[in-house]
């Protein structure tokens, strides 16, 4: 029996209220979320940069619409909660980033990320607020629970100001994010300082070189919820290339010692 989206949510929210950080992994497709739900994770989440790269473009020129059709391929595939990246809400306007997030429920998501980067400037910090207060009413409106992620992106974008990324953090947690991220923070001392400045919970964004700690170390310095974004979509192509250079490379096929055989994938796919 499928679960529905109502217990997802419920489930969703527990995960975050528990008394451990949990790590969220990003699928790209309906059997990457199958497998990874087979491994035994307890929620899932798409990526920008993945779910664009399965139309072969860069992170960021994916329609609304298409990501949605990502998310609800995604959904459908198992009964895990399932949470999304909607980048800056496919909008500049309050407005845009309230309807994405209604659009986001109706096909099956529980929680959902808006963020402070435009696609090309980052918003200044009242119009970032009022958009995210319209996201949170949104969110409230619907007919089940949907945990809101309120992201800085300061750190990825060139403006590696911590200060300042709590300064709007706060002020995202104040009008409503029931969750705050602020992906690229460089030590785990900036981690800890952003947790302890805050009352919601705090995802971190593993995936950056030099940048991505160990749970345990994350977990005690306040992390919640640790979000894998495109690291595991980057390390399965980074297979496919590596196979794919052997193959014509050398004309070998040594990768086929490490790859999985077809009955073990198929045991992670529907029958």
């Amino acid at each position: 029996m499928s679960v529905s989206q109502a217990d997802k949510a419920a489930k969703f929210q527990a995960l975050h209220a528990g008394p451990r950080a949990f790590v969220i992994a990003n699928p790209w497709d309906a059997g990457s979320a199958r497998l990874l739900a087979g491994v035994g994770f307890e929620a899932l989440a798409t990526s920008s940069g993945a779910k664009a790269g399965v139309l072969g473009r860069r992170d960021g020129a994916v329609s609304r619409a298409e990501s949605l059709a990502n998310a609800r391929l995604i959904v459908d595939s198992c009964d895990l909660p399932v949470a999304a990246d909607l980048e800056q809400g496919f909008g500049d306007t309050p407005e845009d980033a309230a309807e994405t997030i209604r659009q986001a429920c109706g096909v099956g998501l529980v929680g959902g990320s808006i963020e402070d980067w435009s696609g090309t400037r980052t918003y200044d910090l009242d119009h970032a607020v009022a958009r995210m207060e319209a996201a949170s009413k949104a969110a409230r409106s619907l007919p089940v629970p949907f945990v809101l992620t309120g992201r800085c992106e300061g750190f990825l974008r060139g403006a590696p100001d911590l200060d300042e990324t709590i300064r709007r953090l706060q002020a995202y947690e104040k009008v409503g994010a029931d969750v705050l991220m602020a992906p690229g923070l460089p030590d785990l001392d900036a981690v800890k300082k952003v947790c302890a400045s805050l009352s919601k919970p705090f995802s971190f964004m593993a995936g950056i070189k030099g940048k991505s700690f160990d749970v345990a170390s994350l977990e005690a310095a306040g992390v919640r919820r640790i979000s894998l974004a495109t690291a595991l979509y980057r390390a399965a192509m980074g297979g496919l290339l590596e196979a794919a250079r052997e193959v014509k490379d050398h004309g070998s096929f040594g990768f086929l010692d490490r790859a999985l055989s077809s009955p073990q994938l198929g045991a992670f796919m529907k029958p």
